[in-house]
């Protein structure tokens, strides 16, 4: 890391310093990074122009080799009225990276978000979200998530993502995430919950996906918006892209065939199992039950699922889940 970053930024500082000035709507925005040079600007830009006005950033790089810095030199120039924190990631993918921030994120700010380095957030992104949140008993775990407008490279807008209508719950998390992460914010017993677990998710695919699956079955509450809050660039680099195109139903039936969907599952539902002790009483019932849909013979199986009540949350969605109980694939 460029040593010079440090007359710009508290790196590595000691995130317990400012505890005591946490607003009661702070939002503590979870930034990680690994080669995003060419889209992160913009990404902080449309940050710092968030109609919500009090936040901090901590910015977690995965160990990039291209010229990133000077964005964040820029966005955390020493006039500004926002505390920004680099630190280093720990180099094993997006989903580590990302539960380390959710452990360095603290046990006291009343809120987080997660952030990707190339989306661009819409003005009102976190006012709509602790509008949201902030009515919510703050012994229950709650997290927003929502719609984007999906974009080319250039933001050129093509068109909002998929309006989900079912209700959220664990038997939905189970098998699809409603809410990418770039949406997602959490309050802060959802955010304890999180850190309290973060130990058994160490084999997860995906950090979003298991915030959604671990609140839905501690019986916490999710708050799905129908308003896109931001514009989801999909590019090249993307990790795990929108998945609405034609080509990207292909693929995805592809890796359904080959079992890759069915490998996912089983990480994040050993790592639930890992956790079951903060899951409700019933939800530990509904993963009981969704092990013997993955592994029982195929009788068993079908009536198991009919059982368990797990759904997707489309019709065609729906139809794979049981293609895929079916042919073993789930």
């Amino acid at each position: 890391m460029n040593r010079n970053i440090k007359e710009f930024v508290n790196h590595n500082a000691d995130l317990r310093s400012s505890r005591d000035v946490y607003g009661p709507e702070h939002v503590v925005i979870l930034l990680a990074h690994y080669n995003g040079g060419a889209y992160l600007a913009e990404q902080l830009a449309s940050i710092a122009a968030q109609t919500h006005r009090d936040w901090s950033v901590i910015i977690s790089d995965d160990g990039s080799s291209e010229d990133w810095l000077d964005a964040v030199v820029e966005f955390a120039r020493p006039s500004s009225d926002h505390r920004v924190w680099l630190v280093n990631g720990p180099g094993q993918g997006f989903a580590r990276n990302f539960l380390g921030l959710i452990t360095i994120a603290g046990p006291t700010v009343p809120y987080a978000a997660f952030c990707d380095q190339d989306d661009v957030w819409l003005p009102g992104k976190l006012s709509r979200a602790i509008k949201a949140l902030k009515d919510v008993p703050e012994d229950l775990p709650a997290l927003y998530c929502g719609r984007t407008i999906i974009c080319d490279a250039s933001l050129g807008r093509l068109h909002p993502s998929p309006l989900f209508s079912a209700s959220p719950g664990f038997r939905n998390a189970l098998v699809q995430n409603i809410g990418g992460g770039n949406t997602m914010v959490l309050n802060r017993a959802a955010l304890d919950l999180l850190q309290d677990t973060a130990r058994h998710a160490e084999g997860i695919v995906s950090h979003d996906w298991w915030a959604y699956q671990l609140i839905s079955g501690a019986g916490g509450r999710v708050i799905y918006d129908h308003e896109p809050c931001l514009l989801y660039r999909q590019h090249g680099g993307n990790r795990i892209g929108a998945n609405t195109s034609f080509h990207a139903r292909l693929r995805r039936t592809g890796r359904l065939l080959q079992g890759q969907f069915s490998a996912w599952n089983k990480a994040q539902s050993e790592a639930l199992s890992k956790a079951r002790h903060w899951l409700t009483p019933e939800a530990r019932t509904i993963l009981d039950q969704f092990e013997t849909v993955r592994n029982a013979p195929l009788h068993r199986r079908l009536i198991a699922l009919k059982k368990s009540g797990i759904y997707r949350q489309t019709l065609k969605g729906q139809i794979s889940l049981w293609i895929a109980a079916a042919i073993k694939r789930l």
